[in-house]
């Protein structure tokens, strides 16, 4: 007997505009709406298509971990992301094919079944030079990926590169394939976010809320910037963390300049320390910044937090969709003005970035980059905006980060960890 059961729709994924936006756990329920998957990777592969569609060329070939993960749907372990051996190819029928390490393909092969069957292949080209290229798998790469371009009638077209070893590249050329860049492209497809991306940075962040109270709650006179790094890695692992790709512990007179590190450094009774807990939660990325003072703090302390509270707000308020970035940028000061010599030194302080499954995606904001050539911000984007103020003291020094989602009504802010004045941890 044949069924007369149609399934049922997707049901529309939730306005973020018009209600707050949820921070589930990791587990999957019946009874709620929760991030799909399923939805989740046809809205990454339509996006990236678009942009095929749109460019010159016949086909994408990807190296770039993250474009991979995007158009694939597929991920290992982080100790092989730079090493430019996984690569994908997107060709205009939309059914990529995968070339990863060794056994994962034949992993993909069993639990990844969005990719079209004979699509994942087991591949290497070298890693980054361990192999010599006289070995001759970059050129049989290439022999089988011209094949597949032959074969789609594509060929003749530019073939667009997000990243690619002089040596892969110098390969295709000596084949004849003409290569163009298209990382720009692809950076415009990931930068607006759908609902469940979203809602995976919403969930990424709050892990990260929880793992400040545990800062907060050790965040005594003794204790050392490693043991922090220590303890926020641990605990971003234990709630279901797939990398901790950097954590930055800063105290005491590290904290002016800004070192953009962590050390083996013992904190003081009355230091000021900034932490910046970078992670992923299913791919979707944190960077999140919260200053403290330890004990007790001063008045310098406090005036540098609230200058950089300020600048912070200014650009929350302002940050809504067809705003330009020079307009933000603009808010901040000058490098000159906290003390750096030209934009390029004081690059990263006064800064924007977007956040998805890269740390760094679109748009950038700063005044380097954004007051000559500025990006209207759209509904769907997701960055970072961070500040920092050095104290009168010339020690001590603010950082602030927040992480807002664009929707038509402004800046909805992610991390809730407060930040509105200078925390004062454990005061004695």
């Amino acid at each position: 007997m044949t069924s007369e059961f149609t399934p049922a729709p997707l049901v529309p994924a939730l306005d973020f505009a018009n209600r707050q936006i949820p921070a589930h756990g990791s587990m999957g329920v019946d009874y709620e709406q929760r991030v799909d998957f399923h939805r989740l990777r046809a809205y990454r592969l339509d996006r990236a298509m678009k942009s095929l569609e749109a460019s010159e060329c016949g086909a994408f070939l990807l190296f770039d971990f993250y474009n991979i993960r995007y158009t694939t749907q597929t991920w290992i372990g982080g100790a092989l992301g730079d090493k430019m051996s996984r690569y994908a190819l997107l060709m205009p029928d939309g059914k990529p094919h995968l070339w990863d390490f060794g056994s994962a393909a034949k992993h993909h092969r069993l639990f990844a079944p969005w990719l079209e069957e004979g699509h994942s292949h087991a591949g290497m080209l070298g890693l980054r030079g361990a192999i010599s290229p006289d070995v001759g798998l970059m050129k049989e790469a290439v022999t089988v990926i011209k094949g597949m371009l032959t074969d789609a009638g594509v060929v003749n077209d530019p073939i667009g590169v997000d990243l690619v070893e002089p040596a892969f590249l110098f390969e295709m050329q000596a084949q004849g394939l003409k290569v163009v860049d298209i990382q720009q492209h692809m950076l415009d497809a990931r930068a607006i976010k759908s609902p469940d991306e979203i809602m995976l940075l919403s969930q990424a962040a709050a892990m990260v809320d929880g793992v400040y109270q545990d800062i907060v709650d050790v965040l005594k006179p003794g204790i050392r910037e490693n043991e922090i790094v220590a303890l926020a890695s641990k605990r971003l692992y234990e709630m279901g963390s797939d990398q901790v790709e950097a954590i930055n512990a800063v105290s005491g007179e590290r904290c002016n300049p800004h070192p953009h590190n962590f050390t083996d450094k013992i904190i003081r009774p009355g230091d000021q320390a900034f932490f910046d807990i970078i992670h992923s939660f299913n791919g979707y990325r944190t960077c999140y910044y919260r200053t403290f003072s330890v004990g007790s703090s001063t008045t310098p302390q406090h005036d540098a937090y609230r200058k950089a509270r300020e600048w912070m707000d200014l650009a929350i308020d302002k940050v809504r969709p067809g705003v330009g970035t020079d307009e933000v940028a603009a808010l901040w000061p000058k490098a000159q003005e906290f003390g750096f010599a030209n934009e390029m030194d004081a690059f990263g302080l006064q800064f924007g970035h977007g956040l998805g499954l890269g740390l760094h995606e679109r748009p950038i904001i700063s005044r380097l980059n954004s007051m000559t050539k500025p990006v209207e911000i759209e509904a769907g984007m997701v960055f970072a905006l961070e500040t920092y103020c050095p104290a009168s003291d010339g020690v001590s020094a603010a950082r602030i980060e927040e992480e807002v989602v664009i929707t038509e009504k402004g800046a909805e802010v992610l991390t809730r960890f407060p930040a509105q004045e200078l925390f004062v941890a454990n005061p004695y």
